[in-house]
């Protein structure tokens, strides 16, 4: 039965619905992981994408699920060029970062960082992720291994397992209550 009574008059639905998630790439070489983040998710859940134009140079979109949206920079912007708002120079430079902006931070949001040692050491780093902590969004932190640069440290992105993992784990359904008249 998909729906219990709780109260006189309402319900509890607890029907199987799909969480809800979006998946975004920047343009790190991490990118290249993208299909396959893509892929675990959109078996447990509906899943959107987005990439930023310098995350197309290291994904195949043609290799992601056919269940799997992408939207990319010019799904945005090609409106503003249509009316030539200038605007377009503003606080956003891509349609990532205006997502990220426009965020209810009462849903979960997961950032999984990919960048070279020295960037991953560099106090400015610390800084920005202790500020986006304050925001409630969760870090899945970057693992040590040989870097696409050919350095050995920690920097790479956790690997999709992981980053699937942490989210799944984390998941809690919603509990919508109809009220009956």
């Amino acid at each position: 039965m998909a729906n219990q009574e709780i109260l006189p008059g309402s319900t509890i639905n607890t029907e199987s619905t799909k969480p809800r998630i979006l998946l975004a790439t920047s343009g790190s070489v991490a990118a290249i992981k993208f299909e396959s983040l893509c892929r675990i998710f959109s078996e447990w859940a509906e899943v959107r994408a987005v990439a930023t134009n310098s995350a197309l140079h290291f994904i195949d979109k043609k290799a992601l699920p056919s269940n799997v949206m992408l939207f990319t920079d010019d799904d945005e912007w090609s409106s503003w060029k249509k009316i030539g708002d200038g605007i377009a120079g503003g606080l956003c430079d891509n349609l990532l970062t205006c997502i990220v902006r426009a965020w209810d931070y009462n849903k979960p949001l997961y950032v999984a960082p990919a960048m070279n040692t020295f960037m991953w050491n560099n106090p400015f780093t610390k800084r920005h992720l202790d500020t986006i902590g304050e925001l409630g969004i969760t870090q899945i932190p970057p693992i040590a291994k040989r870097l696409a640069c050919g350095d050995y440290g920690t920097g790479a992105m956790a690997e999709p397992s992981e980053i699937y993992t942490t989210v799944r784990l984390s998941y809690k359904p919603r509990v919508v209550v109809n009220e009956c008249s």
